[in-house]
């Protein structure tokens, strides 16, 4: 299969623009320091939360290009990824550290707070503009180093 193809058939998330317009959700999750932040914690840059869980294959197969993406945009764009597991650092810890990202950090939620407030089923990838405020969300899973995720990230620049 051409990579065209190949990329093409990994995007099988679905683009929702409902939500545009509103404000980030005040929920807080854990840091990779252990400290309690929200999303106005990284105000002024533009924000790619996705949510997702180690036991959610979709999840996994989309973190390299998450992580991917996070080092192309370097301090343009700020990617973070809020695990729903619900045992938190105990299984979120070893898979960073086997999957050796370079840019991605472990945020947690393990009282799924993110999911249960948006409703979501995992992946979800959100993105925020600068102002805070939603610009559209992906349900499902995404190559975000694609030519799709790539015009849909422009729209926060």
């Amino acid at each position: 299969m051409p990579a065209s193809n190949a990329a093409a058939s990994a995007d099988k998330g679905t683009l929702d623009r409902s939500h545009k317009g509103e404000a980030a959700p005040a929920i807080p999750f854990t840091d990779p320091s252990g400290k309690q932040v929200t999303l106005a914690d990284f105000a002024g840059k533009p924000v790619l939360l996705n949510l997702w869980a180690t036991w959610c294959a979709p999840c996994v197969h989309e973190m390299p290009t998450l992580d991917a993406l996070a080092v192309a945009k370097g301090d343009a764009l700020q990617v973070i990824t809020i695990s729903q597991d619900l045992k938190g650092a105990e299984i979120v810890t070893p898979f960073f550290d086997k999957a050796k990202f370079k840019k991605l950090q472990p945020y947690l939620d393990p009282d799924i707070a993110w999911s249960m407030t948006l409703g979501a089923n995992l992946p979800m990838t959100i993105l925020y503009g600068k102002d805070g405020k939603e610009i559209w969300r992906v349900a499902g899973d995404m190559d975000w180093m694609g030519a799709k995720a790539a015009a849909l990230v422009a729209e926060a620049q």
